[in-house]
């Protein structure tokens, strides 16, 4: 009991909550992070950039409330972005807005064929002479750079925001739990992304959330942008050396194409969700898996509901600092030794830098949580490969409420499972893969209930 209290005396830190709206702006930005060939993708975990597939971007919108800091809320197509690199870029966004790291929110969409980074470990490994294995710091660096420019910009032409609109539709077809429980209970078979066994491709989809969110921001009747939410693993596949924003791109891009404005597309919460039922890891079924998840971005936008925006519209910002347990099996002296070691693989000294970086974190500088209110709507912002029950939670927290998850802000912690899935076994809860231990699920339940209630 004394561990728990301590953990749930970190998830402390409110920042603001709900009110009427102020009279409001928006402005809409987007910048090109493609590497170049060469370049590292997902950590060094694949092979490196050979040809651009097509282009990376990073899009966002910094809302404009009068008499209130900036919010920017910003989804960039990397794999992830970690420790001491997400505090960058946040803290570079919120100087180009005018605001404060704690109203910015960064998330990536997690394409494998795809930049990651890490700046804390990146400190550690390049010390021991493993320096730009997981990714090219000068090329983040300028990607970093690029987009908070793009977001400066944007601020001269911040449209006024009259009204919003809010839908919801199912994607068929897409996502499926990659989890195959056995009669005991435990974890007998990975489904994943691209799946060629047809037996494991036929097991049921398992707990997901099939739903495409969608919530748009107009001025008059002029469509500004539009914001959507899905949650799937988003390799159709991957480790070809081909940079590509993969089938959630294609998705996002055809309805911006159609609907003749910005869209911005976030990854749910699928650190346990992805395309393996339906997905054999065929390059021709790529559009495929695209088409289906524009088909439901194009219900959703179809079946909205549109609310005009004025003072009794609640409105606000809610940011909360957690404390996330880590691994009790992963030693940190241990971690350090094998990062010392010049015998050591290499491989293993880039995931113990890693872990240092992670066990490295103090209270000080905790994970950070945010929540969106606007009318009925709640967008919520939370780190890691998430696992989808923490999604459908929140939605079952408030029921009559639209709720919106991103996943995969911070990178750090990795996947954070539910207690249960600790004791299930499967890759996603295996030691190297999850940096947090079962405890975590009691911490984001009592984090998300401070955000949404």
């Amino acid at each position: 009991m004394k561990v728990l209290s301590a953990l749930l005396l970190a998830t402390s830190v409110l920042l603001s909550s709900a009110y009427a709206a102020p009279p409001m702006r928006v402005a809409v930005f987007q910048a090109d992070v493609t590497p170049p060939v060469g370049t590292p993708l997902c950590a060094g975990g694949v092979l490196p950039a050979q040809r651009i597939n097509d282009p990376l971007s990073a899009r966002g919108i910094a809302l404009l409330p009068e008499g209130e800091a900036p919010i920017v809320l910003c989804a960039v197509d990397w794999v992830g972005i970690a420790n001491g690199a997400h505090d960058a870029w946040r803290d570079a966004l919120a100087e180009a807005a005018g605001t404060t790291r704690e109203r910015v929110a960064v998330h990536t969409l997690h394409q494998h064929d795809a930049p990651y980074a890490d700046t804390t470990t990146e400190a550690l490994v390049e010390a021991v002479g493993l320096g730009s294995r997981m990714y090219d710091p000068r090329f983040e660096a300028k990607a970093r750079t690029r987009t908070a420019e793009a977001l400066k910009a944007s601020l001269d032409e911040a449209r006024t925001v009259t009204a919003f609109s809010i839908g919801q539709a199912d994607v068929e077809k897409v996502a499926s739990n990659r989890r195959i429980l056995g009669e005991d209970g435990k974890v007998r078979a990975v489904r994943w992304t691209a799946t060629t066994d047809p037996a494991i491709r036929a097991e049921p989809e398992g707990v997901i959330d099939p739903k495409v969110r969608a919530i748009g921001l107009w001025d008059g009747d002029d469509l500004i942008v539009v914001l959507t939410y899905y949650a799937t693993h988003p390799q159709s596949y991957y480790n070809t050396g081909s940079v590509s924003a993969d089938f959630v791109g294609m998705a996002r891009d055809a309805r911006a194409e159609a609907d003749g404005v910005p869209h911005v597309h976030f990854n749910g919460a699928s650190g346990n969700i992805g395309a393996g039922k339906y997905n054999d890891g065929s390059p021709e079924n790529r559009p495929v898996l695209a088409g289906r998840l524009a088909d439901g971005m194009q219900r959703a936008w179809e079946s909205a509901q549109r609310y005009d925006l004025n003072a009794d519209t609640a409105f606000g910002w809610k940011s909360l600092d957690v404390d996330l347990p880590r691994r009790s099996e992963v030693k940190l002296e241990a971690e350090r030794a094998t990062l010392a070691n010049p015998e050591a693989d290499s491989n293993l000294r880039m995931q113990a830098g890693r872990e240092i970086a992670w066990m490295e974190r103090k209270a000080e500088h905790p994970i950070q949580l945010s929540c969106l209110t606007l009318g009925p709507a709640r967008l919520v912002q939370m780190p890691g490969e998430l696992f989808i029950e923490y999604q459908l939670e929140a939605q079952a927290m408030l029921p009559d409420n639209f709720v919106a998850m991103a996943a995969y802000g911070d990178y750090g912690p990795g996947y954070i499972g539910t207690a249960i899935s600790y004791e299930q076994g499967g890759y996603e809860t295996g030691i190297y893969t999850s940096r947090t231990d079962p405890e975590v699920e009691t911490v984001l339940h009592n984090a998300l209930e401070t955000l949404l209630k």
